[in-house]
């Protein structure tokens, strides 16, 4: 006779029998060179059920990680890389326009804080074990005062990339963002409701740096190297993780990032993305440090 159910199995192990239902599941467990093996015996049927994974990189079939993730997105590069990628994303300390609550967008007025650089040096700390072949930064001053603090003491030189820069919002930068609500309610609460559709002078800002990140993305991943640490602002981290999850400037706000927070992205060799983790903070707040596994580890 055979199962009336199947049964998913995502755990590694089990403790014990388990009934489900009125079925009774035992397993027995396999541990192969190459791969693991789960069998799968409904009380009431004969044949065995075998499940078998094979194990990619990091163990998948313990952590519940992805096996692989080909097709998921679109290719930033639309060409071959020679291995796959692995960026971390780490936006800027607290600024004093961040402070002051004023509109920062491309200004280079706008300087770390104390607060700030105790960010700066806390995303260093956070990072020591991480190898990183190379860091990209926004030129602009809170993200290049950043990335020279989590760099300090690396061989390798920072690279300062333009296509990194802030949004440029234009007449809006510097002012605090009581006085444009006041003084232009329509165009700034466009930009705060509506900002893909927030234009000046015939310029759609968010749309024009949905452009400016693709050329980044291309520029950071056809790079030598396999391990990446870019520096940039908040818009443009939207901006970035948005288009590596294959979404327009509409969704520009569906995501935020905190002053020093880090996201990681997976590059296949194909160029397509997957999202790791998004705006960690842990070590914003206590002594974290983060260990990312080595491919094959």
């Amino acid at each position: 006779m055979s199962c009336r159910t199947g049964a998913l199995i995502t755990t590694s192990h089990f403790a014990c029998t388990s009934i489900f239902d009125d079925f009774k599941v035992s397993t027995e467990f396999r541990r192969p060179k190459s791969c693991s093996s789960v069998r799968i015996q409904c009380s009431s049927s004969s044949p065995d059920l075998h499940v078998t994974t094979e194990k990619f990189g990091n163990d998948a079939s313990l952590t519940g990680g992805a096996y692989d993730f080909e097709k998921a997105t679109t290719s930033l590069t639309q060409k071959l890389l020679f291995t796959p990628k692995k960026v971390t994303l780490v936006r800027h300390g607290l600024s004093t326009w961040n402070e002051e609550g004023r509109v920062q967008g491309s200004s280079n007025l706008s300087t770390l804080t104390e607060t700030g650089v105790a960010q700066a040096e806390r995303c260093k700390k956070a990072l020591v074990d991480t190898h990183f072949d190379q860091c990209f930064s926004s030129p602009i001053s809170r993200a290049k005062s950043t990335a020279e603090i989590i760099w300090q003491g690396r061989e390798q030189p920072l690279v300062f990339l333009d296509s990194l820069k802030e949004a440029h919002l234009f007449f809006l930068e510097g002012m605090k963002n009581v006085d444009a609500l006041r003084m232009y309610p329509k165009e700034y609460s466009t930009w705060r409701e509506d900002p893909s559709n927030f234009i000046v002078n015939g310029v759609y800002p968010v749309r024009k740096l949905w452009d400016t990140a693709s050329d980044a993305w291309k520029e950071i991943l056809l790079t030598p190297g396999e391990n990446f640490l870019v520096v940039t602002h908040k818009s443009m981290l939207r901006a970035l993780i948005c288009i590596a999850l294959g979404l327009g400037p509409e969704r520009f706000r569906a995501v935020d990032i905190n002053n020093g927070g880090l996201s990681v992205f997976n590059f296949n060799k194909q160029g397509e993305a997957m999202l790791q983790s998004l705006n960690m903070t842990a070590h914003m707040y206590t002594d974290h440090i983060y260990r990312h596994q080595k491919k094959g580890k």
